[in-house]
Parts: C-alpha cells; structure tokens; sequence
C-alpha cells in the first residue's frame, strides 16, 4: 500500500485541531482507502493546548506523527523540516490547520499524480480575505512570477502534493530560508494545477502578522530572483551617465565663458539630493538583505531544534 504523507505546521491552534485532523482522516477513510496515511504536525512551540491535544490524539493513532521544536522558528522552517521527515512515496507539502486550503482537493491532487503529474498544485483563484490584502498578495505573486528565474504560475502557495522523486531533490537543496512554493518548480519535473477558492479562517485571527508575511515574500524575491540587485546596477549606470553628461556640459560651458549662479535652483537641488540619496539607501537595503541570505547560509545553523518526537519511531 503506497503512503501519502501530510504536514501540517501549528502555532496556538487548539480550536483547530481536531476538526483538521477528522477532515483529512475522513478523506483518507471514504475516498482515498487504498492509501496509507501520515499526517506530521509540526508544533511551533505553542502556549496553549495545541501540544497536548495533539500528543492525546497520537496515543491513540500513529498515523498521527509529531516534532515539537523548542521555539517559535518561523511557519517556512517548521513546514520545511516537516517535509523533510516526510516518509511517503508523495506528500501534501502543506495542509494548514485552520482549513483555508480545502483538504478535499487532496482528492484531486491524487487523481492528477496517478496520471503521472510529479507536481500537483492549487491555483487561489478566489480568495475570501480583505479586499487590500487580497490585491496586494496578487500583485506580489504577479510581480513574483514575472521576477524569478523559475517557472512560476501566480497564485500558487504551499499548498501542493509532491512525488517521492521531489521530495528527494528537495532534500539535495541546502538553504537556510526554504521558500517551498517556488523550490518545488525549480526542482523540475511535469505539474498541474487546479484552481480554488482560498476560504476565510473560521475560528479568531491568522497566527501570520503582516510583518511576517512582508518577511516570508523577501525570502522569495531574494532566494530566487536577481533582478533586484540587476535593477541596481541598471538604475546605478543611467544615474552615472546623467551625471557625466551634466558634468561635461558644465566643463564646456564654463570654458566659453558661461558662469551658473546659485539661487532659484536650490531647492531642486535639495530635493534631488534627497531623491537619489533615498535611492542610495534603497538599493543599499537591497544589497544587504542579499548579504543576510548569505551569512544565514553560511552560519550553516541547524534549520529548527526539536524538543520532542513523537510516533517517528
């Protein structure tokens, strides 16, 4: 019997729990019996019940599996290292707990990947959130699709069933901020999509705030895309030609004899100073978030630390 993995990551998530896990095991039951089930949840070191409701629901099914990490480490490395202790021969890569991506569209997702496809994912073609953070997460993944060197269809988050093969060459990948959504399509291999409508969160806020949400999207641009840094340099050279230009035009009207007095201009020219000097910054920030990529990478840190397993065995 082929096994499909699951990986749920959680933080503060006990009003979610159960109905998550007798979702996905209802799917498995009534229309996926042929396959084995391995839902993983990876706790984000929670305050409140999440880990004891999950350990009391392991004791009884060992299809239930468990890491508790020691501290908060972020949803990107905590769903990651899931994946990596992933032990079936495909994986849904994410299954959020509070159910916004519908664990019915597993079911699709299988159908699609016994026809050969090694990577099946959701298309969020509707999306049931606040209309200005739902404009700007598509103009982030336009502008995102059309920024990076991968493959990239806009729209598409973790939520995907990956083959075994996959998940393998995910393994070879070393990086120190996992951005999954665009390291599946690097990886190659044939894919298919399936639209969906994203569902609003049922019960209280998102875990996710929105500086962490601006912060997972730089680690996306920054993992896999050099045009920001292009862009520099780009924008770097025509400000250089402006500025030679200017200065050979002032050399020659200062040896005719033309003399430029200071006076009205000032103000322009504190403004432009103002301007490119913003610009300076800007590009300075660019540079040295691609300098932090580094030096996290290097540091070579583990990507989370575990207090606890449960059911691995």
């Amino acid at each position: 019997m082929k096994k499909i993995s699951v990986i749920t990551p959680c933080f503060n998530e006990e009003d979610n729990i159960h109905e998550c896990i007798d979702e996905v095991q209802k799917i498995f039951k009534e229309d996926l019996p042929q396959y084995e089930l391995e839902h993983i949840f990876c706790d984000n070191c929670s305050s409140d019940n999440t880990l004891s409701i999950l350990k009391q629901k392991a004791a009884v099914d060992r299809r239930i599996k468990i890491i508790a990490n020691s501290r908060n480490f972020g949803i990107l490395k905590n769903t990651y290292n899931g994946v990596l202790n992933a032990t079936g021969d495909a994986a849904i890569l994410f299954m959020p707990v509070d159910l916004q991506d519908p664990p019915e569209l597993i079911l699709e997702f299988v159908k699609q990947w016994e026809k050969g496809y090694e990577i099946v994912y959701g298309i969020r073609a509707k999306r049931e959130e606040n209309f200005f953070i739902k404009m700007l997460r598509k103009a982030y993944y336009r502008l995102l699709s059309a920024c990076t060197y991968v493959d990239y269809p806009p729209d598409v988050g973790d939520f995907q069933l990956v083959d075994r093969v996959v998940l393998n060459a995910m393994k070879q990948i070393d990086d120190a901020q996992p951005f999954m959504r665009l390291m599946t399509f690097d990886c190659g291999f044939r894919s298919f999509g399936i639209p969906y409508t994203w569902r609003a969160r049922k019960n209280d806020a998102s875990r996710n705030s929105f500086m962490q949400m601006i912060s997972q999207g730089m680690n996306g641009f920054i993992g896999f895309s050099n045009v920001p840094l292009r862009l520099a340099l780009f924008f770097g050279l025509i400000l250089s030609g402006f500025s030679f230009f200017y200065a050979f035009f002032v050399g020659i009207m200062t040896v005719m004899g033309q003399t430029f007095e200071a006076g009205r201009g000032i103000p322009t020219v504190i403004v432009a100073l103002f301007f490119f000097s913003g610009i300076q910054l800007l590009f300075a920030g660019i540079l040295g978030e691609y300098i932090l990529a580094i030096y996290n990478q290097v540091r070579r840190k583990p990507l989370v630390i575990e207090k606890e397993r449960i059911n691995f065995d």
